[in-house]
């Protein structure tokens, strides 16, 4: 009878996905998490770079990239406290999300208003507004996400979302460059701290699923880790294989994607081709991946599809060691591409949907960002040495080692398939799908 309701359920979510308020609200939500990224970053430099900043300088810069890294320490905040004023008219998650686009927004406004040469640390201090500005509204719209819809709907808001993001990547990445090519970069800024209201828009138009309602004042440091002790008391010893499957199932692409640029450089690819290819045509591919990673958490569940993205993401990678070994074939290219976008984007939305999964009410912010630290680190750290693999043994071997990662993966997720199953359940048993909404934590 179980069964034949989770069945039922998820019948019925993929009949109605594309009409689901929620999942199209992810695509401009998407966007406003996806455009302040490469404005502080590729974008910021290429105009620093311009204005005569030393590269030295710009490198410096890069470390305003610690904040996307670092959010989980003030996660808690978003959880456990509400923004004066805003909280009261739109809720917590709502009045957290506003307030962060308006910060976010008023960054781009300061480096747009600033002039690296005579005014650099203007521009320092405004990218490390819109860094921690934009890191806090990734946290915020990964809470309301998780706490909007069930586990089985999350693999197609993920999907959304990644539509949106990516769509702001273009928008901030080319789109920038082409107004400061055509205006100048003052021009760009102002026009990207504009389209921020696409995200404030959609914010306005979300749902109010929380009230502003008062929760027990604890110290900042509890609020930190009760989210922890939270996690590792109702998983249990479980939860030790589930964190090392949430580190490893993106280390395949992480570690290939730091080399993948330089190998398509040394058989001798023209940038014209690798950014036709990789950076157009692959983006699309990877948004059609997310959408069918999303599917199929609706059809066939959580775990198949937290399986089925493990084996094909790890295994893509075997496409670049016959790229290495067959040499510059644009053909090969595009497929070595088509293959590697469509799993990434595949397991990435398998990936957000499982870790959505694992939160709790009244710690899905806090929980999310941890784990979704967690899930990015280890391909950081261990990307690092990949161009030392390549100089002493070659491409080919470098991409196989990853794909073999896969194998791992799979015992990984053999290990805890009954957790997930478990898990899915528990959410299919809630009432209409949905996960119920809590401004208390769970007991």
């Amino acid at each position: 009878m179980a069964q034949d309701t989770t069945a039922r359920k998820r019948r019925l979510s993929a009949k109605d996905l594309l009409t689901d308020g929620r999942v199209a609200l992810m695509l401009p939500l998407g966007f406003s998490s996806g455009l302040p990224f490469l404005l502080v970053f590729s974008t910021l430099s290429a105009w620093l770079r311009e204005a005569g900043i030393s590269r030295t300088e710009i490198g410096l810069l890069s470390w305003v990239a610690l904040a996307y890294s670092l959010k989980f320490v003030w996660a808690p905040i978003v959880d456990r406290y509400d923004v004066p004023v805003l909280a009261r008219l739109l809720g917590r998650r709502r009045g957290w999300m506003a307030l962060s686009q308006i910060v976010t927004a008023a960054g781009l406004v300061g480096i747009a208003l600033g002039d690296p040469q005579t005014h650099l640390s203007l521009t320092i201090a405004s990218a490390l507004l819109v860094a921690f500005a934009s890191a806090t509204q990734d946290v915020v719209i990964d809470g309301w996400r998780i706490d909007a819809a069930s586990t089985e709907r999350q693999g197609m808001m993920a999907a959304s979302l990644q539509l949106g993001y990516r769509l702001a990547l273009i928008c901030a990445g080319a789109g920038a460059l082409y107004i400061a090519e055509f205006v100048n970069w003052h021009s760009a800024y102002l026009a990207m701290a504009a389209l921020m209201g696409v995200g404030l828009a959609a914010t306005v138009l979300a749902p109010r699923l929380d009230e502003a309602a008062p929760r027990e004042r604890l110290p900042f440091a509890a609020a930190v880790v009760e989210p922890l002790t939270e996690l590792f008391r109702r998983k249990g010893p479980i939860l030790i294989p589930i964190l090392a499957l949430i580190a490893c199932f993106r280390l395949p692409d992480f570690v290939a994607g730091v080399m993948a640029n330089s190998l398509y450089i040394d058989l001798g690819f023209s940038k014209a081709d690798i950014a036709n290819v990789s950076k157009l045509y692959g983006v699309w591919i990877g948004i059609a991946g997310a959408f069918a990673g999303g599917l199929a958490a609706t059809r066939l569940g959580l775990w198949w599809t937290l399986l089925i993205g493990a084996v094909i993401a790890a295994a893509s990678n075997l496409m670049f060691s016959w790229l290495a070994v067959a040499g510059a074939r644009l053909d090969l290219l595009v497929l070595a591409i088509s293959v590697d976008n469509f799993a990434g984007g595949f397991a990435g939305s398998a990936l957000v949907a499982y870790m959505s999964g694992l939160t709790a009410p009244g710690y899905a912010a806090t929980q999310y960002a941890l784990l979704s630290s967690l899930y990015a680190l280890p391909g950081k750290l261990i990307g690092g040495g990949s161009g030392a693999v390549v100089d002493a043994y070659g491409y080919p071997l470098l991409f196989s080692a990853t794909a073999a990662i896969g194998i791992p993966l799979v015992i990984l997720c053999l290990v805890v398939r009954r957790d997930t199953t478990r898990t899915a359940a528990e959410k299919d048993a809630e009432p209409d799908g949905k996960p119920a909404l809590a401004t208390q934590p769970r007991a």
